[in-house]
């Protein structure tokens, strides 16, 4: 299934009880927005508002980091989202924190997700309906099977950045992976993973903020010397830019690529941790 996706998909679906539709929005701290109001200020009709925040594991001391299956099961659930369910998401960003949650259902084993391409910008550009009426819930029973391939731990990256057995893509901006400038959470230092290449998630974006064409892509991977036919892991600050850049390589055609989850919050905070700045 191609995982992008045209408002007019949707249009086409939208009485189609099995498709089920999720904003995803999420920001950092500074940008000073609360995706929530935003939400119920406005949302593509058959919305439900996901919080990444609140879909995580609370007993992590990393930002976000993917919950435990049976929470996830219980959440999807409430969402009416079933093992049949085709799931919709889109931020309003217009593309930054959806591919995260795209990434969340896959590594819990559901396929059947897609992401709506150049996000809730998209949607209103071609004058589709705005509500702010808050969608019925239903319910259904979801069963995770995770899927470990999508996923790498601390220990994992560990070796990998001593072993080289793949290659890591980080997706912070370059003054943030060579230390120029201050890491925005307290306690994390300055850097990245030894070995790992900068790849900013906005260099992956056209202007209007959807997904580069494969060629585009594929010019750029090979430009920053990413090989798509070998194993990659993708970071970024949590975990969030991480599957924007999964998103652009399976794009691309890259077959092997999992998530660090903890990614430079955990990195960055764990002394044992190297780091590079040059």
């Amino acid at each position: 299934m191609n995982p992008l996706v045209t408002p007019l998909w949707l249009a086409e679906r939208r009485a189609d009880p099995q498709v089920k539709v999720l904003d995803c929005s999420w920001y950092m701290a500074v940008a000073g927005r609360n995706p929530a109001a935003e939400f119920i200020a406005g949302h593509i009709p058959g919305a439900q508002f996901f919080d990444i925040d609140a879909q995580s594991d609370p007993s992590s001391p990393w930002p976000h980091m993917l919950p435990a299956p049976k929470n996830f099961e219980a959440a999807m659930g409430a969402f009416g989202i079933g093992n049949d369910t085709t799931v919709f998401v889109y931020d309003t960003a217009p593309m930054f924190s959806a591919p995260r949650v795209w990434w969340m259902f896959r590594a819990m084993g559901h396929d059947k997700v897609v992401i709506l391409d150049g996000g809730f910008q998209a949607w209103k550009k071609v004058g589709y309906p705005v509500v702010d009426r808050l969608t019925p819930k239903t319910t259904a029973t979801f069963n995770a099977r995770p899927n470990p391939a999508l996923v790498r731990s601390f220990e994992d990256v560990m070796r990998i950045a001593c072993d080289g057995s793949a290659q890591i893509l980080d997706a912070r901006g370059a003054p943030r992976f060579y230390a120029r400038e201050p890491e925005p959470r307290p306690g994390v230092r300055g850097g990245h993973i030894p070995g790992s290449r900068n790849v900013h998630y906005a260099e992956l974006l056209a202007p209007d903020g959807t997904l580069k064409p494969i060629g585009a892509l594929k010019d750029l991977f090979k430009a920053k010397g990413v090989d798509l036919a070998a194993p990659i892991v993708t970071s970024c600050g949590s975990g969030v830019t991480a599957a924007i850049l999964m998103l652009a390589l399976a794009v691309a055609g890259a077959q092997d690529v999992a998530l660090y989850d903890g990614s430079w919050s955990e990195w960055g905070a764990r002394p044992e941790a190297p780091v590079e700045t040059a």
